[in-house]
């Protein structure tokens, strides 16, 4: 019989939840046999029982049981690598950098079947490791993704995000034309509930800076807009739009889903990391056939 064991967590994991280091370190146990883990005490962090929710501490020791790492972590089928890797944007000893498409999750969760975390290993090239997430797009946001390719730049990156020492770039198309046509939205937000709760504007939020330009627009009907988070808050931007009276296109959540747009029309455009040229992604084709329709000036290339 395959023994217990117990694992460090690592200094690259310090504050993760329990159920994500599991999803990125074990994709092979789903999230049900994970929860039947935890309730009977299988799983341990230093020796107690731990819930999902519970926040890892670099150095702690988690104990892992047999149904957890008997099985290996299924390989990723050639096809699903093969587009992933097709998609690499900019790759060096540290990190790589993917154009995630919309519709694929970054991370695991209810109901995700398919990520860019439980793909990872099709990123891995000639690196010991499977790189792993340094920050996070919403599923149907599209655009630069970037996973750090072992753990000190996984550290190194988190610091910069956090530090807001990266500057981040999106492009959204949005119902209506925020006036003025360029300033900064700056709010307190935070979660309106549980889980798939909307964000909303409360007096105990987390502060959100963003600042906005209008690049083009059609009458007050539709405008094409770049944003600038100063901040890295859930949802940040799509809550910032519908403030401005302009949610974006296909954003039911907040207020977005007209003009028949089915996809949310918010593209991750560049990202500019300290040392590094500046890593752009290309707009999905829903996003370039929507600024057609509108008589936009279609960007070439990437």
């Amino acid at each position: 019989m395959t023994p217990r064991r117990t694992v460090p967590v690592a200094d690259a994991d310090d504050g993760a939840r329990l159920d994500r280091w599991f999803a990125r370190h074990y994709p092979q146990v789903g999230r049900n046999r994970l929860f039947r883990l935890l309730r009977t005490g299988q799983i341990r962090v230093d020796g107690k029982r731990a819930r999902a929710d519970t926040r890892l501490v670099a150095g702690q020791a988690v104990r892992i049981p047999p149904q957890a790492h008997a099985a290996e972590a299924p390989s990723v089928p050639e096809n699903a690598a093969r587009a992933l890797r097709a998609r690499v944007l900019f790759l060096d000893d540290d990190i790589v950098a993917i154009d995630k498409p919309p519709g694929l999750a970054a991370q695991g969760g209810a109901g995700q079947r398919g990520h860019v975390d439980g793909l990872s290993d099709a990123l891995r090239f000639d690196a010991d490791a499977r790189p792993r997430l340094v920050h996070r797009l919403d599923k149907e946001t599209s655009g630069v993704l970037v996973l750090a390719r072992h753990a000190a730049s996984a550290r190194r990156l988190a610091g910069l995000f956090r530090d807001g020492a990266v500057a981040k770039t999106y492009w959204a198309i949005v119902g209506g034309a925020p006036r003025p046509a360029s300033g900064t939205v700056e709010s307190a937000l935070g979660k309106s509930g549980g889980a798939g709760a909307r964000v909303a504007e409360t007096p105990h939020g987390r502060r959100a800076t963003t600042r906005y330009d209008t690049l083009d627009r059609a009458g007050r009907r539709v405008a094409w807009l770049e944003l600038r988070p100063l901040t890295g808050r859930t949802h940040q931007l799509r809550v910032h739009c519908a403030s401005l009276g302009a949610p974006i296109l296909g954003d039911g959540k907040y207020g977005g889903a007209r003009d028949g747009a089915r996809r949310l029309h918010l593209h991750a455009r560049r990202l500019e990391l300290p040392g590094r040229p500046p890593i752009e992604a290309p707009v999905p084709p829903h996003f370039r056939e929507t600024l057609e329709r509108y008589g936009f000036a279609v960007p070439a290339g990437p």
